[in-house]
């Protein structure tokens, strides 16, 4: 007869290998899984374009994003991170990326959203490059699942304009 240590022992060793085996099924099963979210931002006012006493430039917007990330849930996600961000180039920089507004996604049921909000995180670019650059607005996003690998994918919206002048 075997010992209760070894009786234990193999228990537990099998218990691991089947929960091992659930959690890479759960994993491979995201990969099946083609989402495809949808996100629109406007900007409906810039509320100040000023120049700092440093020289750098620095813009406050208000912005209306509505987003409906539903598609990137399934029985595997935990949480999804989105944020938006800001994307333009400079004679220094071939990109240049400012996260302007970010949250947590909990659940499936407030996936689909619209929030009127300013810019959360400042907009200040290191130079005096932002008087009627073109940018891009990016709703990038992560999705962090309950077991595997976590994956993150980006919409790009394009035909942004700041002003010429200071306001």
């Amino acid at each position: 007869m075997h010992s209760f240590g070894f009786r234990a022992n193999a228990l537990l060793t099998f218990a691991a290998t089947i929960l091992a085996v659930i959690c890479a099924f759960a994993s491979f099963s995201d990969t099946l899984n083609s989402p495809s979210p949808t996100a629109q931002v406007q900007v409906l006012s810039i509320n100040w374009f000023q120049k700092q006493p440093n020289g750098n430039d620095e813009v406050s917007m208000t912005l209306n994003i509505s987003a409906d990330l539903q598609s990137l849930f399934t029985w595997n996600t935990k949480q999804v991170f989105v944020f938006l961000a800001a994307e333009y180039e400079t004679p220094l920089n071939s990109l240049n990326q400012i996260s302007l507004w970010d949250g947590i996604v909990p659940s499936k049921e407030i996936a689909k959203f619209q929030i009127h909000t300013s810019n959360k995180y400042r907009f200040v670019d290191q130079g005096s490059n932002l008087r009627g650059k073109e940018f891009n607005l990016t709703l990038h996003w992560h999705v962090m699942p309950k077991t595997g690998k976590m994956f993150a994918n980006k919409l790009v919206m394009s035909g942004y304009r700041l002003p010429q002048e200071y306001r």
